[in-house]
């Protein structure tokens, strides 16, 4: 069963596009572009907020891994 949870090595601020890349198998920097693209897209309130939610929703990786 697979788990989500936020990328302890592949990641530029919290892991959380590293972490979603991994558990949709597909390449984090797919997951930071359209990140970046649904920023500009919504006025960017509502991908910043997702955001920082995951951040503390989100398990660390090696949360998990323990």
């Amino acid at each position: 069963m697979k788990k989500l949870y936020r990328s302890q090595y592949n990641r530029k601020l919290a892991g959380i596009c590293g972490g979603l890349g991994s558990y949709f198998s597909i390449d984090p920097t797919i997951v930071r572009i359209l990140t970046v693209v649904l920023f500009f897209v919504s006025t960017g309130v509502p991908v910043l907020l997702a955001y920082i939610i995951g951040i503390y929703i989100i398990p660390n990786e090696e949360d998990v891994n323990s």
